[in-house]
């Protein structure tokens, strides 16, 4: 066996900017604004605030709070830190998905990352001067492989292969390197890099006004409108029967802006195909959906629920202040995704007058739209478009990397092995499902689509639960507020005590039981009425079952598997304490 090392971070900085940057990543700028397009704006905005404030917030603080408690006695990832919170033999099992969650999402956001790095080059070498949506759309198609399963596996310009390899060892190159000289090291330079850019992106994007004179609807504030308005107006088009009766709906407009508005109610007293209606907040919050896909928003930008921050914390120092540490992680990644992401998604809606590709992390929209859009007009274009473009993938790789380190503490601790030996097998299962993601990328990016719903939401809406149930029941809010309190330069408020005892856990348990009967058994409580449409398990059981779908969930299973057989058969999690007692 190899001799484990145990690390440290060489600053509280270093710390900050490590989480900072597993929090900004490819989730600000394209998994948010799909979020928001998706579920209408203004109504996920405020369930994502409200969200924010008493789920995101709450479990981050309990995930920093733990891991530096689980770190000083010898324990570096979810397993362990659970197996010495809960002070139970079966509390090592509770953090399994801390290992599953991470590891698996990696095998595909290490693809989109590639994709990123991908349309840099492809930018900087002009093989990327779109001039419609449609070339935007059809190239995209070709490079990400939705053409058709195994279509994305060359090494050609236009296709992910190579792009994906490189980024692939650059991970592992920066993750061998360990916590401090690969990952603190990386994000120094990166996450500054990207502010900087980020903020004069800002300022480009908010000045632009309306920039097709033919399109006045299509305007930077009708942009902000959509996604703060929390009441919608939308146009509902219908093909007109024999006798001139609306019949069949044929498809659904949103309307912005107050003249615009009124032409529309014009044009529908005229035209009997045609009907104005308004959606209200009261109704678009009466679904479980947007409610599960805010909190899981939360969880993803802030990776709280991933046991990501549980092993970045548990290689604080005793004396390392976890509640202005916790905060200032949150507020940089806030900023990025609501500032950032939100103008990602203006310009997505202004520059692209089709739909697109649909998938939960819209990167054709975004490239055209935001990237070539804005910046191609700039001095010293494709270069800028490039250089954007490419602090992207910064970012994505700050991400990404933090999505390793849980698996290679993992491993390290339970069975006892370097890093050399840790990084040789992680890599070589998380090699097995990157190729696995690209190959099945056909039918709508089917296999990344299904790993990221069942483990991007569904398995971190688990754990987050699990989390701050563990913290608030299990470890004792009060000790764990005291546990926080250490050489914090303020406490966390004693209101926050309250929440996470009682508001979080509610909060969460309500939304998740919601979503199960509406997803699961088909059936809206609030409403009374069968939701129509396929459930969530429709992809795996019955007629529609698909077989890519299906082996998705088994990948996760038998990775699931994989780590509970090492958990149950490690020496390492015997003993409770390992460095320090209470």
């Amino acid at each position: 066996m190899g001799k484990f090392i145990q690390e440290n971070w060489n600053s509280r900085m270093g710390a900050i900017l490590a989480v900072a940057g597993s929090a900004v990543g490819l989730g600000n700028f394209l998994r948010f604004p799909g979020q928001v397009a998706q579920y209408g704006g203004g109504a996920f905005m405020l369930a994502y605030v409200i969200s924010f404030l008493l789920i995101g917030l709450p479990i981050c603080w309990a995930e920093w709070t733990m891991g530096r408690y689980g770190g000083r006695r010898g324990f570096f990832s979810c397993v362990g830190i659970m197996h010495a919170v809960t002070k139970h033999p079966m509390g090592k099992y509770l953090g399994v998905l801390g290992i599953v969650i991470p590891v698996i999402i990696y095998m595909y956001y290490v693809v989109i990352e590639a994709w990123c790095l991908g349309y840099s080059f492809n930018f900087l070498m002009g093989n990327a001067q779109f001039s419609t949506a449609a070339e935007a759309e059809a190239f995209f198609v070709g490079f990400t492989g939705l053409a058709g399963d195994g279509s994305a596996m060359g090494f050609g310009a236009s296709q992910v292969g190579f792009f994906l390899l490189f980024c692939f060892i650059l991970n592992f190159v920066l993750i061998y390197r360990g916590v401090s000289k690969g990952i603190e090291f990386f994000c120094k330079f990166a996450m500054p890099a990207l502010i900087v850019l980020a903020v004069i992106v800002l300022i480009r994007v908010l000045t632009l006004g309306t920039p097709d004179a033919s399109q006045p609807q299509n305007s930077i504030i009708n942009g902000l409108g959509f996604m703060w308005n929390p009441n919608k107006v939308v146009v509902d088009e219908f093909a007109l029967s024999p006798d001139g009766l609306p019949g069949e709906l044929i498809g659904t407009t949103e309307v912005l802006g107050r003249s615009f508005v009124e032409e529309a109610r014009a044009r529908a007293e005229l035209d009997p195909a045609l009907q104005v209606r308004e959606i209200t907040i009261g109704e678009q919050l009466k679904r479980p959906g947007l409610w599960l896909a805010a909190a899981g928003q939360i969880f993803f930008s802030l990776s709280v629920g991933f046991g990501i921050i549980l092993t970045y914390a548990s290689y604080l120092r005793k004396e390392d202040d976890v509640v202005l540490s916790g905060l200032a992680a949150t507020s940089a990644n806030q900023f990025c995704e609501v500032a950032l992401g939100g103008i990602d998604h203006h310009s997505r809606r202004r520059s692209l007058p089709g739909r697109g590709q649909r998938c939960r992390w819209h990167l054709c929209p975004w490239v055209y739209g935001f990237t070539h859009g804005v910046l191609t007009d700039w001095p010293g274009a494709p270069f800028s478009v490039f250089f954007s473009s490419f602090l992207l993938f910064l970012a994505a790789v700050t991400s990404s990397l933090s999505m390793l380190q849980p698996g290679i503490a993992f491993l390290e601790s339970a069975l006892r092995i370097n890093r050399k030996q840790s990084v040789a097998i992680l890599g070589f299962i998380t090699a097995v499902g990157c190729m696995f993601v690209v190959y099945f990328s056909g039918q709508g990016l089917k296999a990344l689509d299904t790993l990221d719903f069942w483990v991007g939401t569904f398995m971190i809406y688990i754990l987050a639960t699990i989390q701050i149930v563990v913290f608030s029941w299990v470890f004792g809010i009060r000790k764990g507020l005291q546990e926080a309190a250490y050489g914090a330069q303020f406490s966390i408020p004693a209101l926050y005590g309250w929440i996470m005892k009682f508001i979080t856990p509610v909060f969460l348990l309500t939304i998740f039981f919601f979503w199960l009967t509406e997803n699961i058994f088909r059936y809206n409580p609030l409403t009374g009425q069968r939701v129509e449409g396929p459930g969530a398990l429709d992809q795996l059981i019955g007629a529609n079952a698909n077989i890519v779908a299906q082996l998705s969930v088994l990948l996760i299973i038998l990775f699931a598997v994989f780590v509970t057989i090492i958990v149950n058969s490690s020496s390492y999690y015997k003993t409770l304490s390992h460095t320090e007692e209470d």
